[in-house]
């Protein structure tokens, strides 16, 4: 009767990725039906981790992040979790041999958004994206190869960009919201309390060649996740594009968002060309 119950770990994954992000979700649907679901199940799995740290503020959060990790190392070893997250999640990782060591480097960026609030250093930034999103998309990328290595070893320095250039997009995005609320601030030298021209000119600037590189990756991959990952790099293209618009001190004030009817104009755009093979 397992199978009962992996079949409703997997609709929680799948109802956690619609509620918490709707541009997440339109291109997950875009995924070939084959991948599909493993990748619902990594986003489950990083989405609820992400929130012990950011959202459940007034309750003990470290020891919720301690019960979380208790819980997925046990299901590494025992291959089962009551907690239907963990349980979709841990079967994708067996299924694709998804690297131990993404993992815990997930979990490391994630426990040290308990505690740290300012990256001072190049290193200290470059650490933490990787471990906060660089690995989810080497994740999602052992996912869409499926078993290929010489694929997979060829595209992962294009998917540590591509997750690198979302991360810094979300940043800028979230400028406000993440000092105002959680006093953390993500940009080496950088005031959190006056962002200058300069300062979102270079970001962007830096932004912009991991997105260049990363596409070439997004050309290569197999053609069951190609429309996805382009569709959500175009939606990042654009929001990046928004903020660049957007006078810096304004990035103090308002969290920059993507219209749902530019979203749909994305999504049209981008499908007509992959039907024409130019992406």
């Amino acid at each position: 009767m397992k199978e009962l119950f992996d079949k409703v770990s997997d609709s929680t994954a799948v109802m956690i990725t619609k509620i918490y992000s709707t541009s997440f979700s339109i291109a997950v649907r875009l995924l070939a039906p084959s991948i599909r679901q493993a990748v619902y199940n990594v986003y489950g799995f990083v989405r609820v981790a992400d929130e012990i740290v950011d959202s459940f503020d007034g309750f003990e959060q470290k020891q919720l992040l301690d019960r979380f990790e208790d819980e997925y190392n046990y299901a590494r070893v025992y291959g089962i979790s009551s907690n239907p997250v963990i349980n979709a999640f841990q079967r994708t990782v067996e299924e694709y041999d998804i690297d131990r060591e993404l993992v815990d480097a997930f979990l490391r960026s994630m426990r040290a958004d308990l505690t740290k609030q300012v990256y001072a250093t190049e290193k200290e930034i470059k650490d933490y994206i990787y471990g906060s999103a660089d690995v989810v998309g080497l994740m999602c990328l052992k996912i869409f190869v499926q078993g290929d290595q010489e694929k997979y070893l060829q595209l992962v320095e294009p998917a540590m960009k591509l997750g690198s250039a979302f991360q810094k997009v979300n940043f800028l995005r979230d400028f406000k919201a993440d000092y105002d609320g959680l006093s953390r601030t993500y940009f080496p030298n950088v005031d959190p309390n006056k962002l200058t021209k300069e300062d979102k000119e270079n970001i962007i600037r830096d932004i912009q060649i991991e997105f260049d590189e990363a596409l070439g990756g997004i050309k290569k991959l197999p053609k069951e996740a190609r429309l996805g990952v382009y569709v959500a790099y175009r939606y990042y293209l654009r929001l990046l594009k928004k903020i660049d618009n957007t006078p810096a001190p304004a990035l103090l004030e308002s969290r920059i968002r993507v219209s749902n009817g530019l979203k749909t104009y994305l999504l049209f755009k981008s499908y007509v060309r992959y039907q024409f093979n130019i992406v």
